[in-house]
């Protein structure tokens, strides 16, 4: 039994791998990957902006789409579409024999709709459609107008990876989006069992921003911890909802519980164990997507335990602790995203260039 195939049977965790690539669905790594143990996989615009303009591997697709006069993101749309879908298919067995416990394949709707409720509803209703598998989830960040649109998806059926969240708030308000979707479709008389979601809570970034400012409070004891603490606090808020009437009323009637899902894992800070974000954030009913980096890190030496609710309390004295320095952690989780909001639109616009350029060339040779 490998690593994460303990970390799932002992602990109840599912391990995800947060890249994609034409490379690893194609050449045996993803397929490889699933049997040692990893149950899902996301992308977002960046790690295909990554696979894209960082490989030949998509230059017969490329031809193939500019004979057809598809625009930019015609051409980004067939071929990612063309990625997550091979790759939902590599994951369906596992999907099938989890009886839709895990398998799936998350792709973004456009960073662009971040602020647009009704352009995110049509744009996953599309990519659901278009894609025509049950083990696709479509990634909504929890923004403002991201939030009602999760709750009208859900509604549909559509599974849905809530994204960007940073903060107790943020996840409060997909938890309750996904329960009034779910409670929505239970009152129009629809099944709830087949209806997916995770809540995918953002973790390193905070570390990364929160350090600086306790370096220049001259404290060096919170560091690498801040990012954990909120993590914790966050399952902790997740065990109470679903251990409220609300959540029970819609169990009864098959509903699936909505994952918290640990995000952006890898380990920024050189300083830090490169599976500090792994080891401290173990516990049942969680997802975890690692890059291909830090999954290989967590198979070759990551340790195993129960650690998502050691010390609830000392991280609520942690997080409490920044505003006696000064320190608006409130602000820093706001800003964060809405800078991974822009960064992912950044990530978009850059790999639309790049098939644009990528196009050019083979025009020009042809």
């Amino acid at each position: 039994m490998t690593t994460l195939h303990k970390l799932y049977t002992n602990f109840g965790q599912s391990a995800w791998l947060d890249f994609i690539s034409r490379e690893i669905i194609r050449g045996g790594k993803l397929q490889s990957l699933i049997e040692q143990g990893v149950r899902g996989v996301t992308s977002n615009p960046t790690i295909f902006d990554k696979a894209i303009s960082g490989s030949n591997d998509y230059d017969d697709d490329l031809a193939r789409l500019l004979v057809t006069g598809a625009d930019t993101f015609g051409i980004y749309d067939e071929i990612s579409r063309g990625d997550v879908g091979e790759a939902a298919d590599l994951l369906r067995p596992l999907y099938d024999a989890s009886e839709g416990g895990d398998g799936y394949v998350s792709l973004e709707v456009s960073p662009d709709l971040a602020d647009d409720t009704a352009g995110t509803v049509a744009e996953a209703r599309r990519l659901w459609q278009a894609l025509d598998r049950p083990n696709i989830m479509i990634k909504v960040p929890a923004t403002a107008a991201g939030i009602p649109a999760i709750r009208q998806l859900i509604s549909e059926g559509i599974n849905v990876n809530a994204t960007l969240m940073f903060s107790l708030a943020d996840y409060e308000n997909v938890a309750f989006a996904y329960i009034e979707g779910l409670e929505a479709r239970a009152q129009a008389g629809e099944a709830l069992h087949h209806v997916a979601s995770v809540a995918s809570f953002f973790v390193s970034r905070i570390d990364g921003v929160v350090d600086r400012q306790l370096q220049a409070a001259g404290n060096k004891e919170l560091q690498g911890t801040i990012a954990i603490a909120n993590a914790k606090l966050a399952y902790r808020r997740f065990q109470q909802i679903i251990a409220g009437e609300r959540w029970q009323a819609l169990a009864s009637q098959g509903a699936r519980v909505q994952r918290p899902l640990w995000a952006s894992t890898s380990t920024k800070n050189p300083a830090y164990s490169d599976v500090l974000y792994v080891e401290t954030l173990i516990g049942p009913h969680t997802v975890n997507t690692l890059p291909l980096k830090t999954l290989e890190a967590t198979m070759d030496h990551g340790r195993l335990a129960r650690t998502i609710d050691e010390d609830v309390d000392l991280a609520e004295q942690r997080i409490a602790a920044l505003a006696d320095l000064g320190i608006d952690f409130d602000k820093i989780t706001a800003d964060l995203q809405v800078a991974g909001v822009a960064s992912f639109a950044k990530s978009f616009h850059s790999l639309l260039d790049s098939i644009a350029q990528r196009c050019q060339a083979l025009a020009a040779r042809n």
